[in-house]
């Protein structure tokens, strides 16, 4: 496949616009190239550089516009192409073909030659774009972003490139760096999940949860389906308590993860703290129905019976009886938290029930 994408570019670059053919002294290397896309055999890239670099002698050899171009096809062709190093080019020879293209990049008379250096930059950029995988792949995150950067040199519309900076950098640890290529890539109204999920992940571990929301909150206008996307919003309502933003996500949330805990909590929670008892109340007991050694929702659900207790209008024993035998078995699940015993002692002065407080006294004594 490789092969047959190389003999493509060099035949629509040798049949549109191709500025050599007129010197007698370069045909040989037209005719290697030539060769190569015909048969693709490495060997007529070979031939086409020991031609091309033969031709580079002098000093004034080594100014030449047209001889120099000439090189760079070549040698961008063979490290596009011999991916294996068959034709054992030194370790350097990337970079010095590189520096070759960047010499002769700003030279006042390289517009006649644009359809060869583009074809050249194209090569060069997915050289780079494969070094740099194979250095992510051994972890050298730090050489691989400077191949991906160097890719995008080369091929600076191939926004797809930021994703491998971004990539690169998060693992290297540069948050900054990552959170921008990042915001880049998801600048436009067509992105990827994993670019918003990774970016607003960023934005949160550099503390700036403002930005993680808008990430976020653009992701679901593009996806409104997503799960994920919905979980991270309401995540970060939930972290920053801010429970009227959180409601309004709670039902396709709860839809989504009927059978999840954790979220079945997060809810119950978020009703607790916007004084919906009723509805905190049904999905507390869901929560420990789900996971009854859950401490939170147990000593949450106590705690609501408590608050319950002691609104107007709402006296009777129920409420009181069942904060105490929510509040007892959160009591065994962490006997030393002091919080659930201070309320145990209020529910037991509630009710004065004097044996059971001298109990939870005791046992904050011997606490403090």
């Amino acid at each position: 496949m490789q092969k047959r994408k190389i003999g493509i570019l060099i035949l629509a670059l040798f049949t549109t616009s191709f500025a050599f053919g007129q010197s007698e002294a370069l045909k040989v290397v037209v005719n290697n190239l030539a060769f190569y896309k015909q048969k693709g055999d490495l060997k007529y890239l070979s031939n086409a550089k020991k031609s091309a670099d033969s031709l580079v002698v002098t000093r004034k050899d080594s100014a030449d516009l047209e001889k120099n171009v000439y090189r760079i096809i070549v040698n961008s062709s063979i490290l596009y192409t011999d991916s294996l190093n068959k034709l054992g080019q030194p370790e350097a020879f990337l970079d010095q073909t590189s520096a070759l293209l960047d010499k002769f990049a700003d030279k006042g008379k390289i517009y006649k030659y644009q359809p060869e250096m583009d074809y050249a930059r194209r090569c060069l950029a997915n050289v780079y774009i494969r070094k740099g995988f194979l250095l992510t792949k051994n972890n050298d995150f730090k050489n691989a972003v400077d191949a991906f950067q160097k890719a995008k040199k080369y091929a600076p519309a191939q926004k797809q490139i930021n994703s491998y900076i971004a990539y690169a950098n998060n693992k290297l640890g540069n948050l900054q760096d990552a959170a921008k290529y990042y915001s880049n890539l998801i600048s436009t109204d067509s992105t990827k999940v994993e670019y918003l999920e990774t970016a607003s992940t960023i934005y949160k571990s550099l503390g700036d949860t403002a930005k993680a929301l808008q990430i976020v909150k653009k992701g679901r206008r593009l996806l409104p389906q997503n799960k994920q996307l919905l979980h991270d919003e309401a995540n970060i309502y939930n972290n920053k308590r801010d429970y009227k933003a959180l409601e309004p996500l709670l039902i396709p949330l709860i839809d989504n993860n009927a059978n999840n805990p954790d979220i079945t909590f997060v809810a119950a929670n978020c009703y607790d703290n916007l004084n919906q008892y009723d509805k905190a109340e049904s999905l507390y007991l869901r929560a420990i129905e789900l996971n009854g050694n859950a401490y939170e929702s147990v000593f949450n659900l106590g705690l609501l019976y408590f608050k319950k207790s002691t609104l107007k209008n709402n006296n009777d024993d129920k409420n009181i009886t069942s904060a105490i035998l929510w509040l007892e078995k959160a009591n065994e699940m962490a006997p030393r938290d002091k919080k659930c015993l201070e309320l145990l002692q209020l529910a037991y002065t509630k009710t004065g029930n004097q044996n059971q407080l001298d109990r939870i006294n005791n046992r904050l004594e011997q606490l403090n």
